[in-house]
């Protein structure tokens, strides 16, 4: 089906703009200040009970991060929440509306990771910083209000692939037990290679073209060796095994570069015997995870999910 109609009236608002230039011809500040901007033009968020900033311990310093916590009482499941962004852009203010939505919506606890970003900080520590912010997490939970044994990770993009990532970690040391994963578009396999059709048919799709794909990625890797981009910790579609893992949600996006790995990546649960559920979003593009105040499938997204992890962490 063609772009969905909100999305392409956004689009061609955009494109109207003569000062607008793709993100892969900015540079990281540019991008990030971009970024954010965009967040903050879609209007207020929504409340919930209360919302703290702390800093936890990390493996190269203090990881901040975001506790926002549901009315009622606990405890309450919890969920980790890994922003989107390319692992170049994002914090805890582009992704503040969705996890307010998710922690109301399934009346969880949301705690958002402001992980290291590249090219300052390059891979692994993204992922170093994503697996500190879990195991502090779940020795943490009964202190914020949350109940250890209900935990979950989730994420958009970049940020699906830190929650897979850490999920196959969790699995390979013996903890933290999860009992969900929520992958929003997740980026699986960043290997430069044919296997998917999205990638061209794709190739340039609105907010995250294939060149932009390649910015995020260069920053993130550098040079990217055939050995690096093979790590599971890079590309988790890549691991040896997926038995084991947690239950999952897959979201996919019909005009999304990213669109066919993550499918692949379903597929590859699947196959291992993890229970999952797979959802492509027709006429959507990467992104609409985020545009819920303005394109009717965002919503519906955020609805999804909330239910989903409501029915494997909730009371």
């Amino acid at each position: 089906m063609p772009l969905h109609p909100q999305v392409q009236a956004l689009v061609e608002g955009m494109a109207a703009d003569p000062d607008a230039r793709p993100t892969h011809e900015l540079t990281p500040k540019e991008a990030r200040d971009g970024y954010r901007a965009m967040a903050s033009l879609l209007g207020p968020p929504p409340e919930v009970a209360s919302v703290q900033d702390r800093a936890i311990p990390g493996p190269a310093g203090e990881i901040p991060i975001r506790v926002y916590r549901p009315q009622g009482d606990g405890p309450f499941g919890v969920l980790v929440f890994y922003h989107g962004g390319g692992w170049v852009i994002g914090d805890l203010e582009t992704h503040d509306r969705e996890c307010r939505a998710l922690c109301n919506g399934a009346s969880c606890l949301v705690v958002a990771i402001d992980y290291r970003l590249a090219p300052e900080s390059p891979f692994p520590a993204a992922v170093d910083d994503a697996f500190a912010a879990l195991r502090w997490v779940a020795a943490n939970a009964a202190s914020l209000g949350g109940d250890p044994v209900r935990l979950a990770v989730g994420g958009d993009s970049a940020g699906g692939n830190l929650s897979a990532v850490v999920s196959l970690l969790a699995r390979d040391a013996g903890g933290p037990s999860l009992r969900f994963q929520l992958l929003v578009y997740p980026a699986v396999d960043l290997r430069e290679v044919d296997d998917y059709r999205s990638r061209v048919s794709n190739g340039e799709a609105p907010f995250l073209p294939w060149s932009t794909v390649a910015y995020f990625r260069e920053h993130y890797l550098g040079s990217g060796d055939s050995e690096l981009l093979a790590d599971p910790r890079v590309s988790p579609l890549l691991a040896s095994s997926h038995r084991g893992l947690p239950p999952a949600l897959v979201v996919t996006a019909e005009f999304d570069p990213l669109r066919d790995e993550g499918e692949a990546y379903a597929r590859a649960l699947e196959g291992a015997g993890v229970p999952v559920q797979l959802h492509r979003y027709d006429g959507m593009p990467h992104v609409f995870f985020q545009l819920s105040p303005i394109v009717e499938d965002g919503r519906a997204l955020l609805d999804e999910a909330s239910r989903v992890l409501k029915e494997a962490i909730g009371s």
